[in-house]
């Protein structure tokens, strides 16, 4: 008899949101109910398929959550599994170490808390089943700076060992290192599946074992952009593992580029954004899609939408209304002005703007002394902006650096689209 399980992680339960919120309060409490809402889908998944066990590989709550009404929810979503006689095995991760819903909520018996020491725990099968031992062991405190591979119990001979654990791996790009360990030392541990979480990136590593990372089963924001899932495991008699992402986004974030190069009409730029929506809404198979547009491309319109930018967020929100469940969280204008040839008439405005914008682009914004003042402009900025924008100022140096150039690039590109637009530029 085969035995199957859902294998989710970093579901982070009522993550809190502010700037959706504000800006959208029905967008925010779209994406505020989301982590919620992909949970209860999860249970669904478990019961639909029969399965054996739910098994969450931490970070099942976002933080030391105190809410009655998160315990309350997730205590009905377990008692689901509990009454179908599916059993659930938990670690906890970097952001629920000191969760108090783990430590004083009362869990149906089915429900399996790994605490600060290494445990096995047999997993009940029928008599000619083979037997299946799930190990895991959670986070003490919010860091775990060394590898816990050292610390689990031995495969147990002869059964289907499982591992449960939260951890960084061998790293990955905007996670911080936790519990760090090789892929390579996984493989070799003699366990048959690492049922891993805390890098939001879905990846699949097969081999003496199979390890996998099911990615978060919803995004929070646009920098989780993209399908979300968790995993359905089956593991045969003859310990053969078959893994299947199952997508369980409630609301998917996606960012969505229109190229507006060589249009020159307001119509045919709104119905360049509707067709780059509807192509995006179309494929995409969560039921609400959250899009950050960007305008790219060089187009004789680009100081009409900086100018009237709140009339471009109008258009692209009619557009968006008009599909199936399609939110806009931002529109970012990237598009430059196209290149003007410099007139052999230098008295010209349009040679004077041509070569200022040539000045500019090849000169100015290329050069590390302004690159160096830029810096020192992000310094003095950074302690005058209210708290909730220094994020727009924030990061290590290199990260900054980037940022002040990109924003100075951008007013750039305002002042020669204004230039050339001349006077009454704002008009349509």
């Amino acid at each position: 008899m085969s035995f199957r399980f859902v294998h989710a992680a970093d579901i982070h339960l009522d993550s809190p949101l502010r700037s959706l919120a504000l800006r959208n309060p029905a967008l925010g409490e779209l994406v505020g109910n989301a982590t919620r809402q992909a949970f209860a889908g999860i249970v669904a998944l478990c019961l639909e398929e029969r399965v054996d066990a739910l098994l969450i590989a931490g970070d099942l709550y976002d933080g030391d959550q105190t809410s009655m009404k998160t315990a309350l929810f997730l205590a009905r979503q377990l008692h689901r599994l509990h009454e179908a006689g599916v059993a659930t095995f938990v670690v906890r991760g970097n952001h629920d170490a000191l969760s108090r819903i783990t430590r004083e909520l009362v869990l149906p018996d089915s429900v399996n808390v790994f605490g600060g020491r290494a445990e096995a725990l047999d997993v009940a099968q029928g008599r000619d089943a083979v037997p299946v031992v799930v190990h895991g062991l959670s986070f003490a405190q919010p860091h775990a700076p060394e590898s816990l591979l050292g610390r689990y119990k031995p495969p147990v001979a002869g059964a289907v060992n499982i591992g449960l654990m939260h951890t960084s791996l061998d790293g990955a790009p905007g996670h911080d290192r936790y519990a760090p360990c090789a892929a390579s030392d996984l493989l070799a541990s003699g366990f048959d599946y690492w049922a891993l979480g805390h890098i939001h990136k879905r990846s699949v590593i097969a081999g003496r074992s199979t390890i996998v990372m099911p990615g978060m089963p919803q995004g929070r924001d646009i920098n989780e952009a993209g399908p979300k899932s968790v995993s359905l495991v089956t593991i045969g008699d003859d310990r053969t593992v078959h893994v299947e992402a199952r997508e369980t986004a409630i609301a998917q974030f996606e960012r969505v580029a229109v190229d507006l190069a060589g249009i020159d009409d307001w119509r045919d730029m709104v119905a360049a954004i509707g067709a780059a929506l509807a192509e995006r809404r179309a494929i995409v198979v969560a039921e609400h899609l959250i899009a950050r547009l960007t305008l790219t491309g060089a187009t004789s319109l680009a100081w009409r939408i900086r100018g009237d930018f709140d009339l471009v967020r109008a258009e692209v929100t009619s557009r968006a209304e008009e599909l199936r469940n399609c939110w806009i969280e931002g529109v970012d204008p990237g598009i430059s002005v196209p290149a003007a040839p410099i007139s052999a008439d230098a008295g010209s405005a349009a040679s004077a703007i041509a070569e200022l914008h040539h000045l500019i682009a090849s000169d100015i914004l290329p050069a590390e002394a302004y690159h160096a003042a830029l810096a020192d402009l992000a310094d003095e900025l950074r302690g005058q902006l209210p708290s909730e924008c220094r994020h727009l100022l924030a990061g290590d140096e290199a990260e900054s650096r980037l940022r002040m150039i990109a924003y100075a690039r951008e007013g750039a590109e305002d002042v020669i689209a204004r230039l050339q637009a001349g006077p009454g530029n704002g008009d349509r």
